[in-house]
């Protein structure tokens, strides 16, 4: 009995870890989020009061000068702005939800990228985008890991390769396998988890500076805005 007794009492001991783990990073997660909501309320929040006041100053000179009371313009912008988040345009582009926009929109939805500019207005609409949405973006989340399991596969081939390359070129090979590929594999070496971060790491930054570069004579943006653009991996926040 003892035996069973000291391996109930190890399970139970490893579950409380992890259920401690757990609830630390969920501490810790809160903790970070707090303190980024304290940083950018204390950085954005005098910029929003500023543009507010010098939009009421606006409102207030454009009643004046056509003579519409300040209800009856704001009345009018309240509706401005439903149009806008049904996807009504003033300068009459194609409309958002065609199918190459609902397309665009549904591909932001399960890339979890979600930039914002179209959101459905209607119920069933937004009762179909919950279910659509958890589907679609676990089915993603699961692809772009398996497709960073064969990048990271790839480059520690490419790695592995590069070593066995530059090691029988220093001649520490002993002469009868320094000529033959096969026998010199290295089964036990695996390259550093540390290397592999710092190349995926610079690659995007590379993509990301090439990207920006892009953006900026196309979109006509700052390259600056453009790099914010690629650095928050398309955010919903679209550069003027």
């Amino acid at each position: 009995m003892m035996p069973v007794q000291r391996l109930q009492g190890c399970r139970s001991l490893h579950l409380n870890e992890d259920n401690g783990r757990f609830l630390l990073l969920a501490i810790l997660i809160v903790l970070y989020l707090l303190c980024g909501a304290v940083v950018f309320s204390a950085i954005e929040r005098p910029s929003e009061v500023q543009a507010h006041g010098k939009w009421n100053i606006t409102l207030f000179n454009f009643s004046e000068t056509f003579n519409i009371s300040l209800e009856d313009l704001n009345s009018f912008l309240r509706e401005y702005e439903t149009a806008i988040a049904a996807g009504i345009r003033a300068d009459a582009l194609r409309p958002r939800w065609d199918f190459t926009g609902a397309f665009y929109f549904v591909g932001t939805v399960v890339s979890t990228i979600g930039f914002g500019m179209s959101t459905p207005v209607t119920v069933a609409g937004k009762v179909f985008l919950i279910f659509y949405g958890l589907l679609g973006c676990a089915a993603t989340i699961l692809f772009f890991n398996l497709f960073l399991e064969r990048i990271i596969t790839l480059l520690a081939v490419v790695m592995k390769a590069v070593r066995e390359r530059r090691i029988r070129n220093s001649g520490l090979l002993p002469p009868g396998i320094r000529h033959d590929f096969s026998a010199c594999s290295f089964p036990g070496w695996k390259p550093s988890v540390y290397h592999v971060m710092l190349i995926l790491g610079l690659s995007a930054i590379i993509i990301s500076c090439c990207a920006s570069a892009m953006y900026t004579p196309v979109e006509g943006w700052a390259y600056l805005d453009s790099l914010y653009f690629c650095f928050v991996t398309f955010s919903w926040k679209i550069p003027e």
